[in-house]
C-alpha cells in the first residue's frame, strides 16, 4: 500500500512539474511589470526642447509600417500621414507583402518556407517587422498608431519596446538599432514557436504576435544580456502607458485597429475581464478532480480486498477507514 501511495504521489508530482515549467515564463510575466528598464518621463526632453540635439542617435531615422500594398486604407491613412508629415527627415518603409518576402528570400533563405506557410497572414505581418528591425534598425510601428511629436528622443536607445496591458510588452511600436541581440534573438526563435494552437487568437499570439515577443523578452533578460545603453549596448529599455498614449505630451495617439480579430479573440478578452472567476473556477475544478482520483484509488483498493488481497486496514486511506468501516470489518470476519 505505501508502495503504491507512493507511486500515486510521484506520478502526480511529476504532471504538476511537467505543467509548471511549460508555464514557468508565462507565470513570471504576470509580476513583470518593465520598472527596471523603464523610459522614465524625466530623462524624455519635451517636444521641440533643445535638449533633443544633445542626445546621442543612436537608432537610424527609419520608420517602418505593413500593411498588403501600396493602398492603406482610408482609416489609417491620418494616423499614416502624422508620422511622415513629422518626420520629413526620416525615411519612410512601407513593407507590402511582397517587399517583405523578397526581403527574406533574399536575405534570409532559411526562413523562407516558415514565412510562406504561416496560416494567418497576421503572422507574416508580425514576423517582417522583427527582421526589418534586425537588418536595417529603425523604428516600427503600426498603422493604427499615429504620432503625436517627432520621435528623435526614442532615437537614442539602442532598443526599446512598449508595456502592454495586463502584462508582457506589445509588438506596434518598437525600436532598435541594426542587429541589436534582442530582435536577432527575436527571428532565430520564430521558427520554434511556430505552433497551431488550435484558436486563430492564440496561434497568432504565441507564435509571432506579443505573447511571443514578451517570452523572449523574458528568457533576453534571464541570458544576462540585457545590459549596456550604448551604441552596441544589449539592454532593452520600456516605453511605459504614460509616454506611449496617455498624454498629449505623449508619443503616439491609438486609432482603430484589430482589424485580424475574430470571435476566438472577444473570447479571450472575456477571460481577461473575468481572470478572478476564472482562476477560482479553475482551482475548484481541480480539487473535484483532485477528489476524484483519491476516490477511484481507493475504490481500487478495496476491490482489490475484496478479490483476496493483503491490504492492512491501517495502510487504509482514511476517508476510506470512515467511510466503509463497516463493510471492511465483515470482509475481515469472513476470512477469519
Amino acid at each position: 500500500m505505501r508502495r503504491g501511495l507512493a507511486i500515486f504521489l510521484f506520478i502526480n508530482a511529476l504532471i504538476v512539474t511537467f505543467l509548471v515549467h511549460s508555464v514557468f515564463t508565462l507565470l513570471t510575466l504576470l509580476i513583470e511589470d518593465g520598472s527596471t528598464d523603464a523610459i522614465h518621463s524625466a530623462e524624455i526632453p519635451a517636444p521641440n526642447s533643445p535638449l533633443i540635439d544633445s542626445l546621442p542617435q543612436l537608432i537610424p531615422k527609419i520608420i517602418h509600417q505593413t500593411y498588403i500594398n501600396e493602398s492603406v486604407p482610408e482609416h489609417w491613412r491620418e494616423a499614416q500621414t502624422s508620422c511622415i508629415d513629422l518626420h520629413e527627415d526620416y525615411e519612410y518603409r512601407l513593407w507590402t507583402d511582397a517587399k517583405s518576402r523578397e526581403l527574406i528570400a533574399t536575405e534570409y533563405p532559411w526562413f523562407l518556407n516558415t514565412f510562406d506557410n504561416y496560416t494567418h497572414p497576421i503572422q507574416r505581418a508580425d514576423a517582417i517587422r522583427y527582421f526589418v528591425l534586425a537588418h536595417y534598425g529603425g523604428i516600427y510601428i503600426d498603422l493604427d498608431d499615429g504620432c503625436n511629436r517627432r520621435l528623435d528622443p526614442l532615437l537614442s536607445y539602442p532598443s526599446w519596446v512598449r508595456k502592454t496591458a495586463p502584462t508582457g510588452i506589445s509588438n506596434d511600436a518598437m525600436g532598435a538599432i541594426p542587429g541589436h541581440p534582442f530582435f536577432l534573438l527575436v527571428i532565430e526563435s520564430l521558427r520554434g514557436y511556430n505552433r497551431d494552437w488550435a484558436l486563430p487568437y492564440i496561434t497568432v499570439m504565441y507564435s509571432t504576435g506579443p505573447l511571443f515577443l514578451s517570452v523572449i523578452w523574458k528568457k533576453y533578460m534571464a541570458s544576462g544580456a540585457d545590459v549596456g545603453d550604448g551604441p552596441s549596448g544589449g539592454r532593452v529599455r520600456v516605453l511605459m502607458q504614460d509616454e506611449y498614449n496617455r498624454h498629449a505630451w505623449s508619443f503616439f495617439s491609438h486609432h482603430r485597429g484589430n482589424s485580424w480579430h475574430g470571435r476566438d479573440a472577444r473570447f479571450i478578452f472575456w477571460m481577461g475581464r473575468n481572470w478572478m472567476l476564472l482562476t477560482a473556477g479553475g482551482f475548484l475544478i481541480a480539487a473535484v478532480v483532485g477528489m476524484g482520483l483519491w476516490w477511484i484509488y481507493g475504490r481500487v483498493l478495496l476491490l482489490g480486498q475484496r478479490r483476496g488481497g493483503k491490504v492492512p486496514w491501517r495502510q487504509m486511506p482514511s476517508f476510506w477507514r470512515r467511510h466503509n468501516q463497516k463493510e471492511y470489518e465483515l470482509l475481515e470476519r469472513h476470512e477469519v
